[in-house]
């Protein structure tokens, strides 16, 4: 029993696809019998005719790899160092760090007034590297 034409029908009726048209094996006579578009939609109704649910993608081996941390190597990387995080980007991270490692330091009295705006002048300045390197200028300053 050919039933191309009724499913190409009942999914232009339902607006699916005519993979997502599942016909109901016991109404099969009925659905035979469908030749207009109001039976079509009177056996959707009765549940002669039915829609599968949309089927997605499982990201579920995605999670898993993600969480693990595979294929994020160095060999999977795609695009510069800079590609990926814009150096005005890590720039900015690092200068509010070293800011914020700064007033701490400022308001536990490690370093003075002073020496605050001495460092804060050097940060900016691009003359300190990292953290590190903050602590070890701080360690000098306070000689």
């Amino acid at each position: 029993m050919n039933l191309r034409s009724k499913r190409r029908l009942a999914a232009d009726v339902l607006g699916v696809g005519k993979d997502r048209i599942i016909f109901d094996p016991e109404a099969q006579d009925l659905i035979q019998d469908a030749i207009t578009r109001s039976t079509i939609r009177g056996l959707a109704g009765m549940g002669g005719i039915k829609v599968a649910p949309v089927q997605g993608i499982s990201r579920g081996r995605t999670r898993t790899k993600h969480k693990k941390g595979k294929s994020r190597g160095q060999g999977s990387m795609r695009g510069t160092k800079t590609a990926r995080t814009a150096r005005k980007t890590v720039w900015v991270m690092k200068v509010r760090a070293l800011r914020w490692r700064l007033k701490v330091a400022r308001d536990r009295n490690e370093i003075s007034k002073d020496q605050y705006r001495k460092l804060y002048r050097q940060v900016k300045g691009g003359q300190v590297r990292g953290v590190k390197h903050l602590y070890e200028i701080m360690k000098e300053t306070r000689r």
